[in-house]
């Protein structure tokens, strides 16, 4: 078995292990507490972590293609869900169009093809200048900025920047050849587990809210107890990245820091909107949206950090 193999069966088993940890208790909570609301959350989003893990596992072992298509389905939801809490009007139905069937697959398809050069600028300067044009093919003043400001944000949210997460298959990271997967893994494990650990030290200790109109569960205590200890995880899994301890953990120290405030812009964003989640896709979770708002945020940077350092 190379090395690759034996690593990643290694991270799976322990994200198995993990999770079989948090079923018995929340089996056991269960039996000892009755299954009320706040346990039956807890054992919902522990079952969609088991979905979620599985997925993710069958497409690592059916190879690169299918983590991009992975990828660009979860994309094509999560703008999905992003038009329909930010409503547009008929008059966006061009700009629209051409968001859903040409900008969301070209991106993915310049990834796939290793197109750098296209794929980092596509979005954020050819669509961006051609997204007002067509939306004012209809001749539709009313709101313009604002209706132009939505597509282009849910385009740059959904789309770019969780497809810089399949463009870590891409680099070329001298003496780290055909294990990219793993480095795919590394960013989703660090800025996911530190958001369940902000959760968990937040309901823990959390007295003193950090922005409390936004978002009422982010406390100081439960950041930095999320934070430290999701770095020092982080470092710890410096044995699947081309990193050395220390860089491992700076770099998580970095995308968890990312992620929170990735958190905050798009809670930002659904409060303003007078909503609670983005969608119920995912049960115990939210919509796609909920579960992937850290790793909007932190991909990006993740992604040109890497590339410029070791790529």
């Amino acid at each position: 078995m190379i090395s690759y193999d034996k690593d990643t069966l290694l991270l799976f088993c322990g994200i198995g292990g993990i999770l079989v940890f948090a079923s018995v208790v929340g089996f056991a909570l269960k039996l000892v507490k009755g299954n009320n609301p706040v346990i039956e959350n807890l054992n919902a989003r522990i079952n969609a972590w088991w979905v979620m893990v599985l997925v993710i596992g069958c497409t690592f072992w059916l190879g690169n293609t299918a983590v991009i298509i992975l990828f660009f389905l979860i994309s094509g939801f999560a703008l999905r869900e992003f038009i329909t809490i930010t409503p547009t009007t008929s008059d966006d139905y061009y700009a629209l169009l051409f968001a859903f069937y040409i900008a969301l697959p070209v991106q993915y398809i310049f990834v796939a093809i290793n197109w750098y050069g296209m794929f980092s600028i596509f979005i954020p300067v050819y669509v961006f200048l051609l997204l007002p044009v067509l939306a004012s093919i209809k001749g539709s003043t009313k709101n313009f900025l604002e209706r132009t400001a939505k597509v282009q944000w849910g385009l740059m949210i959904t789309v770019y920047c969780i497809s810089c997460v399949p463009a870590l298959l891409t680099l070329d990271i001298q003496g780290y050849e055909n294990r990219n997967l793993l480095l795919i893994a590394f960013l989703v494990i660090v800025v996911q587990i530190s958001d369940v650990l902000q959760y968990v030290f937040g309901k823990l200790f959390g007295k003193r809210k950090i922005a409390p109109t936004l978002s009422p569960s982010k406390t100081v205590e439960g950041f930095l107890g999320g934070i430290v200890s999701a770095s020092l995880i982080g470092a710890c899994l410096w044995w699947i990245t081309p990193f050395s301890f220390l860089q491992a953990g700076m770099i998580s120290l970095m995308i968890t820091l990312l992620g929170f405030m990735g958190g905050l812009v798009m809670s930002s964003i659904k409060r303003d909107q007078g909503i609670k989640d983005w969608g119920h896709m995912i049960e115990g979770h939210g919509g796609m949206l909920d579960r992937l708002d850290s790793v909007c945020f932190a991909a990006p940077i993740f992604f040109h950090v890497v590339r410029y350092w070791w790529g």
